[in-house]
């Protein structure tokens, strides 16, 4: 006999009768069609509270979490138009500029924003799992730097606007959000240089496979990441149409945008001023979650490497030839010259024998290719010769 919605009192009245005259805990269960952990608690209700304690009781908590003084509520109102931040770090900055307050929870400050129209709704997307390559840990500050070109759009003046970012991975510093006016090598590398001249080398740089920091030259060199390679930085890129490689920066990015560029700025003068602002809030004043919910000014200091007056040559090992790459971009090998690539005009190339046929292409650590010493061409995938020598020696 389940409980019915009506005079549900009365029942659970008999069900006491029966259990006073004998009737087993199971019993009741069965015949009333509740479960044993129900039938304690009533039982236990009315040897405390007598025939009330059978009576519905409120589910409304002694005290409602979501409930907010309209002081607190304002102060939640006003951070969020000040900052634009979500519920989590706006808690903490509220909590940093008056601990006296009792703030509510992470969740109650995001219905208060819900239910002020502050909460913008996005769309849910399938989430893809990722695979990444073996990148460099960012176990420390400047052990990667992550950089790209955010994506540009017109000032009010109608002005192209290219903002060059630069940001550490482990502290999320940001280390440069700048427009440039042409993001060709000369203008980009200045940038770099005032960068490594204030913050010191990084161990690696993370980019896309855009210009100026890749190309479709062998190993995706650019004359941007030739530079870096010098440097004795670790050149990593992302797997094309992968953002999600990057995805701590792409998400800077995104914060960005909505800070800066909706709606942009009247002029470009305006535009840097308020990349500045952000630059400026995102490291001193916005609170990360990766970071214990500190600063990223807070944990992040300069590199011990300093920037060279002079760009080292690359040094090669003693099982290496070496050759300098011609203006026109050719190697020459048992006197011919077979064309590798313009972006290594004048730079120097390791090359490695593998046989009296076959030798190796490096430029510092990266492997450019094979050179076949027979044909003189070079070929980026290793041939299919050596392939087939090395599932010889296998079998």
């Amino acid at each position: 006999m389940p409980w019915q919605e009506i005079r549900v009192e009365e029942q659970r009245l008999l069900m006491i009768r029966d259990h006073e005259e004998g009737m087993s805990i199971s019993e009741l269960a069965e015949v009333y069609g509740v479960s044993r952990k129900t039938v304690y608690k009533w039982l236990e209700r009315h040897d405390e509270q007598g025939f009330l304690g059978l009576q519905a009781q409120s589910r409304r908590p002694h005290r409602s979490p979501n409930q907010v003084t309209s002081e607190v509520e304002g102060a939640i109102i006003a951070a969020r138009h000040k900052w634009g931040w979500g519920p989590g770090k706006l808690r903490v900055k509220l909590f940093q500029q008056d601990s006296r307050v009792p703030w509510p929870a992470v969740s109650t400050i995001a219905a208060v924003l819900k239910a002020n129209g502050l909460v913008v709704s996005r769309r849910n997307r399938p989430r893809v799992p990722i695979q990444r390559p073996p990148y460099l840990a960012a176990d420390g500050p400047n052990a990667v730097w992550n950089i790209d070109y955010k994506g540009w759009f017109r000032c009010g003046d109608g002005t192209r606007v290219d903002p060059l970012t630069i940001s550490d991975g482990f502290s999320r510093y940001l280390l440069r959000c700048q427009h440039v006016e042409q993001t060709g090598y000369e203008l980009t590398r200045a940038v770099f240089v005032a960068t490594f001249q204030e913050f010191g080398l990084p161990g690696a740089i993370h980019s896309d496979n855009g210009t100026p920091f890749a190309s479709v030259a062998p190993g995706g060199l650019s004359r941007l990441s030739i530079w870096f390679v010098k440097l004795g930085i670790v050149v990593e890129r992302s797997r094309p149409a992968c953002p999600q490689d990057n995805g701590r920066h792409e998400r800077m990015h995104r914060t960005l945008k909505a800070a800066t560029a909706k709606p942009p700025q009247a002029t470009v003068r305006l535009q840097q001023q308020a990349f500045h602002a952000f630059q400026r809030e995102y490291n001193e004043e916005r609170p990360h979650e990766a970071l214990d919910n500190k600063t990223p000014h807070s944990c992040y200091q300069a590199s011990a490497r300093s920037y060279p007056r002079r760009v080292p040559e690359l040094e090669y090992g003693d099982d290496m030839e070496t050759r300098v790459i011609s203006q026109q971009g050719s190697l020459k090998w048992k006197g011919v010259r077979t064309f590798i690539s313009e972006v290594f005009a004048y730079e120097t190339l390791g090359i490695k024998v593998i046989d009296e046929r076959w030798v190796e292409l490096y430029f510092g650590p990266i492997r450019l290719g094979w050179l076949d010493g027979y044909r003189q061409t070079f070929s980026r995938r290793k041939p299919k010769a050596l392939i087939a020598e090395e599932i010889s020696v296998i079998v």
